[in-house]
């Protein structure tokens, strides 16, 4: 696993996310209700960037394109048109500063 910096922890407000580039993928980072969360950020029903989805208190995000639903803390699709899950990563505060944890790229 890569450790990538996404920002420091008070550049990401509560019921924001952040999208961050890691090697093998984009990521998006959210803070909701205090709790920080990391999904692939392409929507696996289209070409949408999750992290400009609507973040909802209830702990999901929905696409901004088709207004598929996906919770955060598990990446499961919640409800149609995606069927398919967005794959999550760890994620780390350490030092004042937000992390993700990614795979290497092979």
């Amino acid at each position: 696993m890569a450790r990538i910096f996404v920002c420091h922890d008070d550049a990401l407000p509560d019921g924001e996310a952040i999208k961050v580039d890691a090697p093998t993928t984009a990521i998006a980072v959210f803070r909701v209700n205090g709790a920080l969360y990391a999904l692939n950020d392409r929507c696996t029903h289209g070409n949408a960037s999750m992290s400009e989805g609507y973040i909802e208190n209830d702990g999901t995000v929905e696409c901004p394109l088709h207004a598929a639903r996906f919770c955060l803390k598990t990446g499961a699709a919640l409800c149609q048109p995606a069927t398919e899950a967005l794959t999550t990563f760890p994620v780390a505060l350490v030092d004042g500063a937000v992390y993700v944890d990614v795979p290497e790229a092979a």
